[in-house]
């Protein structure tokens, strides 16, 4: 079997098509957390060239959808709800830095949080909260015939 591809840029491609479409680089992926970054670029740009909110919803449902398959011991999940509120603005070249936990892991719901941050461009060490969001899944659906290979391709690139 080969090796999965080591770069962010390559685990993205492989694990999410539009996320990596975006510029996002997964970064920490397990049960317990799932992480990120993003360079706001003109592709996830509003017309006045901050990050348009569309794209941090992607980003939370996505990274909350990844942790909520490996915490469910990689049964299908669904998200049901997604609620987010946008605090502050990411403009145009700025970096920001996703991360996704578990609030509930059930049996056949779970409940995650995302926050995304913008990171302080002089002081590397410092962020600032621009979303938070929360994501609701069902979490105890049989994986379909078709999708069986999407637990092992995840799991390569997880801790578990």
């Amino acid at each position: 079997m080969a090796s999965p591809p080591t770069s962010s840029s390559s685990k993205t491609q492989v694990l999410d098509a539009p996320l990596h479409a975006m510029g996002f680089e997964i970064q920490d992926l397990s049960p317990d957390m799932v992480t990120g970054r993003l360079e706001v670029t003109q592709k996830c740009c509003q017309p006045f060239q901050v990050l348009h909110g569309g794209v941090s919803a992607l980003i939370a449902e996505s990274l909350a959808s990844m942790g909520a398959h490996l915490a469910s011991g990689l049964q299908r999940v669904a998200g049901v709800n997604l609620t987010i509120n946008h605090i502050r603005s990411a403009k145009l070249g700025d970096v920001v830095y996703a991360q996704a936990s578990p609030v509930n892991v059930g049996k056949t719901i779970q409940v995650w949080e995302v926050q995304l941050y913008k990171i302080d461009p002089i002081n590397k060490g410092s962020k600032y909260l621009i979303s938070t969001s929360r994501v609701t899944l069902l979490s105890n659906m049989p994986v379909p015939e078709h999708a069986k290979n999407a637990g092992n391709i995840l799991k390569k690139y997880a801790k578990l």
